[in-house]
């Protein structure tokens, strides 16, 4: 049990040392915290005792963190503004509260924010920031509570909840099916294929699925939804895309569907959240809410 409260030292030893870390002086970590020099060093000497571990070197009037001292103070420094936002939220309302979340840049500008509003309203004290991702990161690292992500749900120390899955179609211009008409669905190996950076094997997909020869040659490649269905309104080539983020395409009769021949994606849209933000207020009903809105 000593042990344990060894490991635990106080809030005000820990305070001390996130100040004096980020100043760079007992002074000014003073004059922060409201204190004198003199119990700014009482504090961080204790926590060098209580820890057994030099966290501080002393040059005549300036203190330098050891090596040792500069892991310690931005781990203690990470954890801190976690018990502040926690504290804040606690105190606030125990439904309200920030969630960052992370989403994927087209789906979130077509499927998302269009319904996003009725979100805001049924929960006006949720404060949410939204930041576009591509690829995996660290929840920790960023500060995001939760994303939304395209693929498996094999997400490291996370849990994902099922949204939806995905059908995508081959879609081109109006113009480009005038001047390159099918006669066979095999036709189509022999025409430019848009790629999908993140989606290398969609169009070996989607022939293999058919039964059709896939082509020789990989055609020009494109890193998001939104260029790739541009590139394809303005003729440049076939893409395969998912019927429901180019709707507004289809719609106005920007693009059309070549062959009405649709692949289910092995993957799919997950709500993924580290695990100990899982039961975080405003992650819950983010995820109630998405539950409610696809069901």
């Amino acid at each position: 049990m000593l042990y344990q409260r060894r490991l635990l030292p106080s809030t005000s030893m820990l305070m001390a040392l996130d100040a004096a870390a980020r100043a760079g002086s007992f002074t000014a970590a003073a004059r922060e915290l409201n204190l004198t020099q003199g119990a700014i060093s009482r504090q961080i000497s204790a926590l060098e005792e209580q820890l057994d571990v030099v966290l501080f070197e002393r040059v005549g009037k300036t203190v330098l963190l050891t090596e040792a001292g500069k892991v310690y103070a931005r781990e203690i420094g990470v954890a801190l503004q976690t018990i502040r936002n926690a504290s804040l939220d606690a105190m606030t309302n125990p439904l309200s509260g920030i969630l960052n979340l992370a989403i994927l840049p087209t789906f979130g500008t077509r499927w998302l924010m269009p319904r996003f509003p009725s979100f805001l309203k049924a929960h006006p004290n949720i404060t949410v920031n939204f930041v576009t991702k591509l690829s995996t990161f660290d929840f920790h690292e960023e500060n995001l509570q939760a994303a939304i992500h395209y693929g498996q749900p094999d997400w490291p120390d996370a849990i994902s909840t099922f949204l939806m899955g995905e059908e995508v179609l081959p879609v081109c211009s109006p113009g480009f099916l005038q001047e390159n008409p099918l006669s066979h669905p095999g036709d189509l190996a022999r025409l430019p294929l848009l790629q999908l950076t993140t989606r290398p094997d969609a169009w070996d997909n989607w022939f293999q699925s058919n039964k059709i020869d896939p082509p020789q040659e990989q055609g020009m490649a494109f890193e998001q939804f939104s260029i790739i269905a541009q590139a394809a309104v303005a003729g440049l080539g076939v893409a395969l895309l998912p019927k429901f983020l180019i709707q507004s395409e289809l719609d106005r009769k920007e693009l059309v569907v070549i062959l009405n021949m649709p692949t289910k994606s092995e993957d799919g849209y997950y709500l993924v959240t580290p695990a100990d933000k899982s039961e975080h207020a405003p992650v819950t009903a983010l995820r109630e809410w998405l539950l409610d809105l696809i069901d």
